[in-house]
């Protein structure tokens, strides 16, 4: 059974609340050069079309920096209101500082603390991000990656175990610097004034186990809202099973505030993929909604067509290309369960226990599809048409339950 979702405290980032008794949001990054005013609109724009709730952007260099205002500006004028967040590194303070139409059309900062400054700089460029964040009332996320960690902090730690009588694990040595310079962090961030409601911390990694073991610490060490998420996961399957893996044994257990999952992409591969994977294991999970399920059954020697798995394409697909206009209109409509079943055996059952189900025939069976709709045989289709006519079902069920007017 899932747990109950950990106490934290909710942020506010434009708009969007994180954190506290609001769902688990969904994020997800551009890869476009952010100077690149045309291609990031496009992007932010595709990402949050598929449902990405915040979207995270490289800012880099001036000419980045200079780009984000145009962005924000660009966005609005296309009725595109997803926050955008800035993520910075190494120069964050300055070009904060010296482009403060970029510091204020964003909806947060990302801070990494392993790489805002170094020695003496650390302190007083890292308060400088702070002091503008609370200049334009903008929440930040403390971003500690071990890739790019503290190494005077690592290097204290893991000195302090070498003298112990039983040194740990190297690994939990990196696993506690993780944590304490997110906790450090968000610690002298509050002394400058920052507001528990203002700060989300994350802590990436890139294997399954450290980020299991790192977010069950942290978790246990905070009440702040937290962002989960490998920081590579790697790419097409081994990606998204890495993703599912370890984050749904957190989620599983409340922690994680919003998500994203890393993808790397595919050569002139779609980056909504990663928004989708997310959203999957919210969904699969009982997390949240975001898309009427389609149950299909995986095929067996009973099943030599490939009918049915050609129509749970075609309604998986349609379904997707519908979700824009019924989120505008029909209220719900996440909730819908399909089931395309391939034959006899567990077609009727399964079909049964979703709100529309369609048993298809197997090898061997009379060449028809009998249809079932709230637990009831409605009808049975025939013929060469039998995905639209399946279609058209399904329309009408979501414009009758879901619609204007509807009672649901």
């Amino acid at each position: 059974m899932r747990t109950d979702r950990r106490v934290s405290v909710g942020v506010d980032v434009g708009g969007i609340k994180v954190g506290a008794d609001a769902p688990v949001v969904v994020q997800s990054m551009t890869n476009t050069d952010t100077a690149d005013i045309d291609g990031t609109v496009k992007q932010v724009i595709d990402l949050a079309q598929a449902g990405s709730e915040l979207v995270r952007i490289t800012v880099d260099r001036p000419e980045a920096a200079a780009a984000v205002p145009h962005i924000r500006n660009r966005l609005d004028a296309a009725g595109v209101n997803v926050p955008l967040v800035g993520d910075f590194h190494y120069i964050g303070h300055k070009l904060l500082t010296d482009f403060p139409a970029c510091a204020e059309a964003l909806a947060k900062y990302r801070i990494n603390p392993g790489n805002v400054g170094f020695r003496e700089k650390r302190d007083r460029q890292f308060s400088t991000m702070i002091e503008i964040a609370l200049q334009y009332e903008r929440p930040v996320r403390i971003g500690v990656n071990w890739g790019s960690l503290d190494q005077e902090l690592l290097t204290r730690l893991m000195d302090e175990n070498a003298r112990l009588e039983t040194p740990l694990p190297a690994s939990d040595v990196m696993h506690e610097a993780i944590v304490q310079s997110a906790l450090l962090s968000a610690d002298r961030a509050q002394e400058l004034g920052m507001g528990k409601d203002q700060i989300i911390l994350s802590a990436k990694v890139s294997q399954v186990q450290d980020l299991i073991a790192v977010y069950t610490k942290l978790a246990g060490r905070c009440d702040l809202a937290l962002h989960l998420g490998l920081t590579e996961a790697g790419m097409g399957t081994k990606g998204i099973v890495s993703s599912t893996a370890g984050m749904a044994i957190l989620l599983q257990q409340g922690i994680g505030d919003t998500i994203r999952v890393s993808l790397t992409p595919e050569p002139n591969g779609d980056r909504t993929r990663e928004v989708v994977v997310a959203q999957e294991i919210l969904q699969s999970i009982g997390l949240r909604s975001f898309a009427p399920a389609v149950v299909a059954c995986p095929g067996c020697g009973r099943t030599t067509s490939t009918v049915f798995q050609e129509l749970a394409e075609d309604i998986q697909n349609y379904v997707r290309e519908r979700m824009p206009a019924w989120r505008e209109t029909h209220h719900g409509f996440e909730e819908l369960q399909l089931a395309v079943m391939g034959c006899i055996v567990n077609g009727p059952g399964e079909s049964k226990h979703a709100d529309i189900g369609i048993s298809l025939p197997g090898t061997g069976e009379t060449p028809a599809a009998p249809v079932f709709i709230d637990g009831e045989k409605a009808m049975t289709l025939r013929g060469a048409d039998i995905s639209d006519q399946f279609k058209t079902i399904v329309e009408d069920y979501v414009e009758k339950r879901y619609g204007p007017g509807s009672s649901t």
